[in-house]
């Protein structure tokens, strides 16, 4: 287990790294505004679905080879992308029905898969699991992979209270300001381009050629 210290140390900057919008929580949030608070909720409990998949690489050294391979980076971050710019073209194109509370399970199932694919195929997640959670572990404390585990769960539990209160805080004002006049707005043109941005700048940020052993 991590040292007390250690753990104090790692849930006040990850509480840090949480509050701080980036990708997800612009995914969350557009969900939230988009198709209401069920399909926000929803969608965090796909991001972090996706998150329990990159702890569990972490903790087995799977996430290793994004760091060491290139080539390994470059496909799983084009096609991460990729999916993103895709949602905005079938929210542009109003593919995507619009899901308010009560909504179909089929709906909200495609909300949940859509979260868990965003995060698993976001390369800059992985990376983060990689480089962050080992400061914080102590080898002469037990196993690394059980602390990595331990830390992880934490980061997931912190992040469903930040990344939760943003999704209900954004379905709380996006009922306020919704009338006729702004309806397409927020059911395809807001969401629509926030994911194509999302997915451009996942690109862009990520085209950085990782450090090879």
């Amino acid at each position: 287990m991590p040292a007390p210290e250690a753990f104090a140390a790692f849930a006040a900057a990850s509480i840090v790294l949480l509050v701080i919008p980036g990708p997800s929580v612009l995914y969350i949030v557009t969900r939230s505004v988009h198709q209401g608070r069920a399909a926000g909720l929803v969608s965090v409990l796909g991001i972090h679905t996706g998150s329990v998949v990159h702890v569990a690489a972490a903790a087995f050294g799977l996430s290793a080879i994004l760091t060491s391979s290139a080539t390994a980076f470059t496909v799983v971050k084009d096609v991460g992308a990729a999916y993103l710019i895709w949602l905005g073209v079938r929210a542009l194109r109003g593919h995507d029905v619009e899901v308010e509370d009560g909504a179909p399970r089929r709906s909200l199932r495609r909300v949940y898969t859509q979260g868990v694919v965003v995060n698993v195929l976001n390369p800059k997640t992985a990376l983060f699991f990689l480089a962050f959670l080992p400061q914080f572990v102590d080898l002469s404390r037990g196993a690394a992979w059980i602390q990595v585990i331990v830390l992880g769960v934490t980061f997931i539990a912190l992040g469903f209270v930040s990344d939760g209160t943003y999704a209900l805080a954004a379905a709380r004002i996006s009922r306020r300001v919704r009338d006729g006049s702004r309806r397409e707005l927020f059911r395809r043109w807001l969401p629509g381009v926030t994911y194509i941005a999302l997915g451009v700048v996942s690109a862009i940020a990520g085209s950085r050629r990782p450090a090879t052993s």
